[in-house]
């Protein structure tokens, strides 16, 4: 009879591909975990793994077994919430995510409230990219995610916590001359510095400057930041990094009001708003459709909103 035990040292194994780092992984002896899968191969009549010399490498049907497992694995986490959880807001264990564009500005804020409010709570945070977020959401890795909407995963279930608008962020000596607000028009796109690929906010900041910036880069432009080095082909992987090149004179950047009291802080740095109407994106809260949880979610969403909505 297949077992969770089983599919989890599978998963284990399609993802180290080593039958020895997954039994540390698992926290088992690599015979014990060895064992297992071939229990599941026999009773499954088929098999998973291509053993070679070093390395584990799961067959055509091992890999479609997995993927269906993640879904089972993440069901049976679902039912165990359930049953511990059942009638009490926020108690034990709550495993978050949040993308890094927000983990540095909110939690400061939602933690110490969150404590407060459900001292019985125990927040283990995970903090990456919004890609890696989803599938470890989604494989039940994760209970809930802060991150920039929208998503499209039909899995999961989203609500609306804030918006969070953009500005530009510029050197202090260009900013003396320039208007109050601004227009995506008046960026140069040579200036433009944004974090590397796979950060949505970089996403996000193209997607509102792309055809704006392809058109004052076709025409010429006597806008902000046409004085200085071509700096498009940089990428950075916090903030804190883009606005440090932004006060040293080497580009301008978007920045997301949520980071303006600690990104903006230096005295070389000048922050512009957009005219309206301005780009801002959407904040939210994402979690899985199966998961008995959503009034310990509905609780978070309102600690937060508490914190940040306008």
């Amino acid at each position: 009879m297949i077992t969770l035990k089983q599919l989890r040292y599978l998963g284990a194994l399609a993802e180290h591909r080593h039958f020895g780092k997954a039994a540390e992984a698992c926290a088992v002896t690599q015979p014990a975990l060895s064992m297992q899968i071939r229990e599941l191969e026999k009773d499954l009549g088929v098999d998973l793994v291509e053993r070679r010399p070093g390395e584990a490498m799961l067959t055509e049907v091992g890999s479609e077994v997995v993927r269906r497992a993640e879904h089972v694995l993440a069901a049976a986490r679902d039912l165990a919430d359930f049953a511990r959880h059942s009638g009490r807001l926020l108690t034990g264990r709550l495993r978050l995510g949040v993308i890094p564009t927000l983990a540095p500005y909110m939690l400061p804020q939602i933690l110490p409230a969150l404590q407060q409010r459900f001292p019985d709570a125990r927040v283990e945070l995970r903090e990456t990219q919004t890609r890696n977020l989803i599938e470890e959401l989604a494989r039940g890795l994760l209970d809930a995610v802060l991150l920039a909407l929208p998503i499209e995963q039909a899995e999961l279930e989203t609500l609306t916590l804030f918006e969070d608008p953009f500005l530009l962020a510029v050197p202090a000596a260009e900013a003396r001359a320039a208007r109050v607000t601004v227009d995506a028009r008046d960026i140069d796109p040579r200036r433009l510095i944004l974090l590397e690929e796979g950060h949505c906010l970089r996403d996000q900041a193209l997607a509102f400057c792309g055809a704006r910036i392809e058109t004052a880069a076709g025409l010429g432009t006597s806008g902000l930041g046409t004085s200085g080095l071509g700096t498009s082909g940089l990428g950075a992987t916090s903030l804190s990094t883009v606005m440090q090149m932004v006060a040293n004179g080497y580009g301008i950047t978007l920045l997301p009001r949520i980071a303006l009291p600690v990104e903006a802080r230096d005295a070389r740095v000048k922050v512009l708003r957009f005219r309206a109407p301005a780009p801002a994106r959407q904040i939210g809260l994402a979690w899985r459709r199966t998961s008995p949880r959503k009034a310990d979610f509905a609780a978070l969403a309102k600690i937060v909103r508490e914190q940040f909505a306008a």
